[in-house]
């Protein structure tokens, strides 16, 4: 009898321990279930964020290069005017100020020809002035020569278009200068190698 209700107490007490197991193992399932609809949940969310900020279209990005491109040409353009207003200024200064070297080298010569003004007022020879008319014209000579000026030799050459202008012909003197300079009415200048002023010549024939 007393192991017949022992054996009774056991299979009350299995009961219980698989009917405990059994609400444990409910337990972590509704809470795997609650955690993977959870997870779910957020993946949705992150899915819902990401669908809230779709991707530009191609007209739309077009749009915005074009603006781009826009601003960039605006850009160059005021840049490339404000370089041209200022090499406009620069070259109207430049021409303006060309001569400054030429002119201020000259200012000298010019007061030498005051002072052989003043002396011819008041000179009795005329040998002293045309000796002083003398050296203001080789300092003038010199003074243009330091800025590339040439003086063209013409007589007894070949006449050249490049570098004579013929007044007329006259017969020439002999054989060998016909075709030749003759005369000379105007030198002929060169400036660094470049005439700036043909010579006027006469040519024999």
């Amino acid at each position: 009898m007393f192991s017949k209700k022992k054996k009774n107490d056991n299979e009350t007490t299995n009961m219980e321990n698989n009917a405990e197991a059994q609400v444990t193992n409910e337990e972590t399932t509704a809470a795997q279930n609650a955690a993977a609809e959870q997870g779910g949940a957020e993946s949705g969310a992150e899915d819902t964020n990401t669908e809230a900020a779709p991707e530009l279209s191609v007209e739309e990005k077009l749009k915005q290069e074009n603006a781009a491109l826009n601003d960039k040409y605006l850009r160059l353009f005021a840049e490339f005017d404000n370089y041209k207003r200022r090499t406009q200024k620069e070259r109207i200064e430049l021409l303006q100020t060309a001569g400054k070297d030429v002119i201020v080298s000259l200012l000298t010569i010019l007061d030498d020809f005051d002072r052989a003004n003043k002396a011819a007022e008041t000179a009795v020879e005329v040998g002293p002035i045309k000796e002083g008319v003398q050296l203001v014209h080789n300092k003038l000579m010199s003074v243009l020569g330091q800025k590339g000026l040439k003086v063209m030799e013409s007589i007894n050459t070949p006449f050249d278009t490049d570098l004579h202008e013929a007044i007329t012909k006259v017969p020439a003197p002999s054989e060998e200068l016909k075709g030749k300079v003759i005369d000379e009415l105007e030198k002929g200048y060169t400036l660094n190698e470049k005439v700036i002023r043909f010579a006027k010549v006469v040519v024999g024939s």
